[in-house]
């Protein structure tokens, strides 16, 4: 009884509106599941990727049985899509694994494997929430950007290395550029904060050092800012 679960429900060649509508249904509603688990597990999302989890394990399904075993539809469909573009920056790694995530349930669904797709969906979905709430993966110390502008008349090489030993704040000097027709250095730290340390004190110490300057402190740096 259980095994048949697991069995492919579409095995005959003729597609039904029966076994097409209950495809299309399950994926939807495990689409769903998807959605929800993401929308939770995640600390920033947008309504518009939240809806497409939603809505692509169906787009999946439905063209997993419009292709069914014949292999000239194959060929044809994969013509078409040759022809569309697709244009997108560059997602966060998580994104693309919920991607993956959708576009599997909605194979396995095409394919009529209902009880695997509901299975190894159940299993990913608890498996994201575990990793949540365990904060597998997540540092103690992150790594940001300083820029701090200093008068010309403050030797730069070792201007703040007594506060960065205060606060106990690894860094290092990446970038030494001169503003304002050379009266003044802008320079380029890669530092390494704990989660301990009180960003702001540090912040008034390196001001009162530099005059009360410009400082500006990137929380989440990126290799070109380097």
């Amino acid at each position: 009884m259980i095994e048949s679960l697991f069995t492919a429900a579409t095995e005959s060649s003729t597609l039904t509106l029966t076994d097409a509508l209950l495809t299309i249904f399950i994926s939807i509603a495990l689409g769903a599941i998807i959605s929800f688990t993401y929308m939770r597990t995640q600390v920033g999302y947008t309504q518009n990727f939240a809806l497409t989890m939603i809505v692509l394990p169906a787009i999946v399904a439905i063209i997993i049985l419009l292709i069914g075993s014949n292999i000239a539809r194959a060929f044809s469909l994969a013509g078409a899509f040759s022809i569309i573009r697709f244009r997108s920056a560059p997602g966060d790694p998580k994104d693309i694994a919920f991607v993956l995530f959708t576009m599997a349930a909605g194979l396995a669904c095409g394919v009529g494997s209902f009880g695997y797709a509901v299975l190894f969906t159940i299993i990913l979905c608890l498996l994201m929430f575990v990793l949540k709430v365990t904060k597998f993966g997540s540092k103690k110390a992150t790594q940001k950007l300083l820029k701090v502008t200093i008068p010309e008349n403050l030797g730069y090489e070792e201007a703040f290395d007594e506060i960065f030993k205060k606060f106990n704040i690894d860094y290092e000097l990446r970038k030494v550029r001169t503003t304002e027709l050379g009266s003044l250095y802008e320079l380029v730290y890669a530092v390494t904060i704990d989660h301990l340390t009180n960003q702001k004190e540090f912040l008034d110490a390196v001001r009162c050092r530099n005059g009360n300057l410009d400082i500006t402190l990137t929380m989440s740096p990126t290799t070109s800012e380097y």
